[in-house]
């Protein structure tokens, strides 16, 4: 009896080593970061550009299975929200053998979604696809970097840069507007990416 005890007590001591040891699972499988994340992004920003609730600051918030990034654009006028790909603003990606990205979302009202470079951070002649309006309803969908898939607006100005080259160094993906718009991100994954947490 006392050597099964024994025995029991040496393969319990043996799992908790190993548990204590191995890393936790979400560092295997790519899972949240430690602080507030959709899909590892931590920084999801009201850059205090139009009238949005938030007006500035991080717009993550807690859900109950997570966080989402929850943002509303209101009058009719450009607003902005902002995602730093590499989760800081000085970092930036290399994206250019990446097929595009897959975005959980809702949206009232159609809007766009910029590709911005670290070189050409500023200013709104930028390559941009539409980001259709879903009625408010939850959906996934895929946005392609194929160059023909990407556009400029008149009204922003065209980009001094070639699409491609954007790709290569990818500072974030900025959601521009210009209608009143209720936005709701979910989920954000970069085929090839996988963003490291800070």
């Amino acid at each position: 009896m006392r050597l099964a005890f024994a025995r029991t007590l040496a393969l319990f001591a043996s799992l908790l080593l190993l548990t204590l040891a191995s890393p936790p699972a979400n560092a295997a499988s790519g899972c949240e970061c430690a602080t507030p994340s959709v899909d590892r992004f931590q920084q999801w920003l009201a850059s205090g550009e139009g009238t949005t609730v938030p007006a500035t600051g991080n717009i993550l918030v807690r859900e109950k299975h997570g966080y989402a990034a929850k943002i509303e654009f209101r009058d009719v006028e450009w607003h902005v929200a902002v995602v730093w790909l590499g989760n800081r603003f000085d970092a930036q990606a290399d994206l250019s053998h990446s097929a595009g990205f897959r975005l959980t979302y809702r949206a009232t009202d159609d809007l766009y979604v910029q590709l911005r470079p670290a070189s050409h951070w500023s200013g709104g002649d930028k390559w941009l696809t539409r980001v259709p309006s879903t009625g408010g309803k939850l959906v996934t969908r895929f946005f392609s970097f194929k160059p023909r898939d990407w556009t400029s607006l008149p009204e922003l100005g065209t980009p001094a840069y070639s699409f491609t080259s954007a790709l290569t160094e990818a500072r974030g993906l900025v959601f521009v507007g210009k209608t009143p718009n209720r936005l709701e991100f979910r989920g954000l994954r970069i085929d090839g990416y996988r963003p490291p947490c800070r």
